[in-house]
């Protein structure tokens, strides 16, 4: 069969590899479908109102090509040897497409993570004036150019065409790879939430102790009770910490609580599935807290009440609310003490 290397994968670039049978092609489109299933369901989770971003647009791209993978893995199941356009395809290439695209997806974290990461700190230090058309054509310019590059990357790179060559037919094994840069970006992230959470662990508890769930404008927010003489330091990054905690681990705990099991069990997850839209947002939520707890003295006001994560309302974090705002704002309101 025709295949990538393991080397390339796996030496080179510090992937991880397991094996699985090329027998087990149903096994594999189940796990594809009930990959795009969950994606899909993620996707129809978000809030209605957000804001357009490059993290979207990428999340659409992504289900886009885990359905292209998944259509071209029955056609080749289904058919098993045929000829098109002069070239012969047989049940081999499952797994050499599987290859390619888990290779492309493990190079694609800290990419994503950077594009992102600048997106939104160029959006939220200076808010861009462009139209929501132009906006959206350079969106998803950046998500297809991202995509074609690192494809390009991994079939155009010297090493990895030398080592494209024909294997023994008779092979069973089918390798795919476990992206270091998914492990790192986790154990990164996964760090930097449990110092914040142990620097923080009083204000978090009292945050927790005294928070409350109410409905503003017809939003379901947090309502972080404010005192007098707070409302002065309100941005300021030590009152606003344990405030994106609660609001981060509120909606992500269970996530969280994944990442961890899985980075001290070390859990190897293949690059194809470990790419996913749970996990995207995931990460775009983390980078929404970091971009805000970093800027949180320069944000603007019409940055902050403007909706830019589909799971989390940040700007509770931000808005002294009063229960005498709240109350001449909209009536009525119901508040409940947890």
């Amino acid at each position: 069969m025709t295949a990538l290397s393991p080397e390339k994968c796996s030496f080179k670039y510090h992937f991880h590899q397991t094996s699985q049978p090329l027998d087990g092609n149903c096994l594999l489109i189940l796990i594809l479908l009930g990959k795009i299933l969950l994606n899909v369901l993620t996707l129809g989770m978000r809030r209605k109102n957000t804001c357009h971003t490059f993290m979207g647009y990428f999340c659409i791209s992504l289900v886009a090509m885990d359905l292209l993978l998944l259509v071209n893995i029955c056609i080749l199941s289904c058919f098993r040897d045929f000829v098109l356009l002069g070239v012969r395809f047989t049940r081999y290439h499952i797994c050499l497409f599987t290859q390619i695209i888990s290779c492309t997806y493990s190079f694609l974290h800290y990419p994503v993570f950077v594009i992102a990461c600048i997106d939104y700190h160029l959006n939220f230090s200076a808010p861009t004036t462009l139209s929501f058309k132009y906006r959206k054509i350079f969106y998803i310019s950046a998500a297809l150019l991202i995509w074609v590059l690192v494809l390009a990357y991994v079939l155009g790179d010297p090493v990895a065409y030398q080592n494209l060559k024909i294997q023994n037919v008779n092979s069973d094994q089918c390798p795919f790879h476990m992206s270091i840069q998914s492990y790192w970006l986790s154990f990164s992230m996964v760090t930097l939430l449990s110092l914040a959470f142990v620097t923080s662990w009083s204000e978090v508890t009292a945050l927790v102790q005294a928070i409350r769930i109410t409905s503003y404008r017809n939003e379901t927010i947090l309502y972080f009770p404010f005192s007098s003489h707070s409302v002065c330091n309100l941005n300021s990054k030590k009152t606003l910490m344990p405030k994106l905690l609660v609001c981060f681990l509120g909606t992500w705990l269970p996530f969280v609580l994944l990442q961890v099991v899985i980075l001290v069990l070390k859990v190897q997850i293949p690059a194809y599935i470990a790419m996913n839209i749970p996990w995207l947002y995931f990460v775009n939520s983390f980078l929404i807290a970091t971009i805000y707890w970093v800027n949180c003295h320069r944000l603007s006001l019409r940055v902050i009440v403007s909706p830019v994560d589909p799971f989390i309302n940040w700007k509770c974090c931000f808005i002294p609310l009063t229960v005498e705002n709240l109350e001449q704002n909209e009536k009525p309101i119901s508040i409940i003490t947890y």
